[in-house]
């Protein structure tokens, strides 16, 4: 259980048992860091739809994706972390604050500048908070032959959702306190990591 505490610290109702996605709308609803500054971004450059934006990302690449805070200094820590876990590349990662990101999230309901949760976006919907943590951590593999998925798994099924979305709420609303935050939003790679960024020119027509 303490490698899951240390995940959720890097990654920042009812009793419930396992993970529950919400569903998409049908609705038309490497560290390099590109100089935008948070919420510069507009949907009015967007012009696809947002429903057309999720169809595309998972058209040829079927991998999940990370959308995270790009401006969070500890949100970018974890994607490092997530980056050096995931050595089979298994996951795919995009800033909240992209255009891809922000289509994303409206396509399964959310507003496209709400950047409060972490949201783990899979082909058929998509997790938030605590739920995403734990989607994610099935992911990752920090060492050969010892997967994090059997913790995942304890930690959904013995540890209620109101607990886990309060200790995860604890970490993501003080996340600017623990490690600051940046006016640079972090949107693709340099190179090494190239496929594991998605391309935001995914969201244009």
């Amino acid at each position: 259980m303490r490698v899951l505490s240390t995940i959720f610290l890097a990654l920042s109702a009812p009793r419930s048992r396992g993970c529950h996605a919400f569903q998409s709308s049908r609705r038309n609803v490497r560290g390099r860091f590109a100089s935008v500054q948070r919420g510069a971004i507009s949907l009015g450059s967007t012009k696809l739809a947002p429903r057309a934006v999720l169809e595309r990302v998972f058209e040829q690449d079927s991998r999940p994706i990370i959308l995270f805070d790009g401006v969070c200094n500890l949100c970018n820590s974890a994607v490092n972390l997530a980056l050096d876990w995931d050595p089979s590349g298994k996951l795919r990662f995009a800033a909240l604050q992209s255009k891809v990101g922000q289509n994303l999230l409206q396509a399964h309901g959310r507003d496209a500048n709400d950047i409060s949760s972490i949201v783990f976006v899979t082909p058929k919907g998509a997790y938030t908070k605590s739920d995403a943590i734990l989607g994610i951590t099935q992911e990752l593999n920090p060492l050969p032959f010892v997967p994090l998925k059997p913790l995942a798994l304890a930690g959904q099924y013995m540890v209620p959702q109101i607990l886990r979305d309060a200790v995860y709420d604890g970490v993501a609303n003080n996340r600017y306190s623990i490690m600051g935050k940046r006016d640079e939003c972090r949107f693709d790679a340099d190179g090494e990591f190239d496929d594991r960024f998605v391309d935001d020119n995914l969201a244009e027509g």
